[in-house]
């Protein structure tokens, strides 16, 4: 299927001479990590209307200090991959649990809007550069096969409870010490993490070969990455036809034709496009663009029943997020053991079927007479699909992957990832959204749960939809 080397990774018999409490000890500051990088996305939401009034944010401007994240992470992503595997993983991996620290500290400390919007965007980047830092030296330390599938279990797993804990943690930390808080967390984690990296992750091995780094590809690839992801993610906002989205997109259109350009004629490309030719990563990245663009929207779309139709607290909501959190961990396991017993495709399409199922339950149970209950259900079966599709779908993305290009493809399946988040969250709010104009009061919590209903509909419409990427993948594992 493809030329890539398919030998075990480097540093995998390594580990396996090592001791069973280093190596869990490694596997369990990698899954911190990815804890961290989900935690950062949902603790800062909850603090954003105590941020906004204290530091004087406009309402249009306020949503920067969650966009100034979405962007630049969307934007180095491919960067960050390449970098981990030229620089090194585990020094990459420091590097970024610093920016995540020292950010944090100027987010705490942050004394007007344009100074908290900047320690976000160098947040971005920190998770930019963290997120295919891990992933990759899960992928190189763990054999390929059960040893990894487990890992990646454990690191889904880990990344599920981020995101419950950042509803709960962010809820708890504004109301009992007020919105610096919740960056001031990220200071201690990101450092407990540098300390225990230089302890359990094994150093980066020696290039075996020197190599360059492809300065021009990085540069076009991250402005049109960049520029891609803002124009997504504030085209609702600012409009389609204004013209910052309409600059940003031609822009990214030209810097990311430039790039490919560049890739193909470079004889050290930042992404060799030979990649391509690997199915299981091709797939893979489609599969994850399409995940984010289905199942990614519904955490939002979960929130927002939540508080405006159903009346809860920030606590409350929190709490609400355990039972499908819970779901999405249990789920990783699942897909664990169905990888290793039988092929990342059946598993992927076991997760799907499930998924789509359960979004579906959810929609049925959407109504503004309903309650928590009559959605929970569809909670549980759809956070299961979750589960199992976000193990196999990484499994798919390192399978044949020499360990040299671990991180840009790590790196390549994450960008899909971002902006398939950007893309469906786009597409589903503003359907949901195109009946909410001029409302108020009853009629307007009606309006939000049609809106809301059409969206899980949708959603799991585009799950389903996914089954024909899935089946692309090769019958084995490459």
């Amino acid at each position: 299927m493809t030329s890539i080397d398919q030998g075990a990774p480097l540093g995998a018999a390594t580990m396996a001479g090592g001791t069973g409490t280093k190596r869990g000890a490694t596997l369990a500051l990698l899954a911190f990590a990815q804890l961290i990088i989900a935690l950062d996305l949902n603790i800062v939401f909850v603090a954003l209307p105590e941020i906004g009034s204290s530091l004087g944010f406009s309402g249009q401007t306020l949503q920067w200090v969650v966009s100034a994240y979405t962007v630049f992470t969307g934007g180095f992503l491919l960067f960050g991959g390449r970098a981990a595997d030229l620089i090194g993983q585990r020094r990459v991996f420091i590097f970024a649990l610093w920016l995540y620290a020292l950010s944090s500290v100027v987010g705490g400390l942050a004394w007007s809007p344009e100074v908290i919007i900047a320690a976000r965007a160098v947040q971005g980047i920190g998770g930019a550069f963290l997120f295919p830092a891990t992933l990759s030296l899960i992928n190189r330390l763990f054999a390929e096969g059960q040893e990894r599938n487990r890992a990646l279990a454990v690191w889904g797993g880990a990344g599920a409870s981020g995101l419950t804990l950042g509803s709960l943690a962010g809820g708890f930390l504004t109301s009992a010490f007020g919105w610096p808080s919740v960056f001031y967390v990220n200071v201690l984690l990101a450092g407990l993490a540098i300390i225990a990296a230089f302890a359990v992750i094994p150093r980066d091995p020696k290039p075996q070969a020197k190599r360059s780094f492809d300065l021009p590809g990085a540069l076009t690839v991250t402005a049109g990455a960049t520029l891609l992801v803002f124009a997504l993610v504030q085209g609702p906002e600012y409009g389609w036809s204004s013209t910052p989205i309409v600059a940003s997109a031609a822009l990214a259109v030209i810097f990311l034709i430039a790039f490919g350009v560049i890739e193909a004629r470079s004889a050290d490309p930042l992404m060799p496009l030979r990649l391509f030719g690997n199915r299981s990563l091709v797939s893979s990245m489609t599969i994850t663009f399409m995940f984010m663009a289905t199942f990614g929207a519904l955490p939002y779309f979960l929130t927002v029943l939540l508080q405006t139709v159903y009346g809860f607290t920030a606590l409350q909501t929190g709490l609400a997020f355990l039972v499908p959190s819970i779901a999405i961990a249990a789920g990783t396991q699942i897909g664990e053991k169905l990888a290793t017993r039988f092929a990342t495709r059946s598993t992927l399409v076991t997760g799907m079927v499930i998924g789509a199922v359960g979004t579906a339950l959810m929609a049925l149970g959407t109504t503004a007479e309903s309650s928590y209950l009559s959605i929970a259900p569809g909670l549980i079966v759809s956070g299961i699909g979750q589960g199992i599709v976000w193990t196999a779908m990484w499994i798919a993305a390192a399978s044949g992957v020499h360990h040299d290009e671990q991180g840009v493809a790590s790196g390549m399946a994450s960008t899909t990832l971002n902006v398939g988040n950007a893309i469906g969250m786009a597409a589903l709010i503003a359907v949901a959204n195109s009946h909410v104009g001029g409302l108020s009061g009853a009629a307007l919590k009606l309006a939000v749960a049609d809106g809301i209903q059409v969206a899980f509909w949708l959603a799991a419409a585009g799950v389903a939809i996914s089954l024909v990427f899935a089946m692309a993948l090769p019958k084995k594992p490459a």
